[in-house]
């Protein structure tokens, strides 16, 4: 029988503290590497999630308008 191994994750990660202003993706969106995933609002700047990996969104932890600190997880790419 072959083993089958698990899918990766790889974590998308906010590099700054701020609000949630747009999710420009869904759980199992295709995506590139560094494709913009989302976009944070910190001191009236917008500043983009990319994706760190070509893959496949599994999970999306945030919605607009939810607060994020910096280095907080909001999503994951299989």
């Amino acid at each position: 029988m072959k083993k089958v191994e698990p899918m990766s994750k790889t974590s998308a990660i906010s590099e700054v503290s701020g609000s949630v202003w747009q999710v420009l993706v869904a759980v199992g969106d295709s995506v590139e590497e560094h494709q913009e995933l989302m976009v944070i609002e910190s001191m009236k700047m917008e500043i983009p999630v990319l994706a760190p990996k070509a893959g496949r969104v599994s999970e999306v932890l945030v919605q607009p308008a939810d607060p994020v600190a910096a280095d907080q997880i909001v999503a994951w790419i299989e």
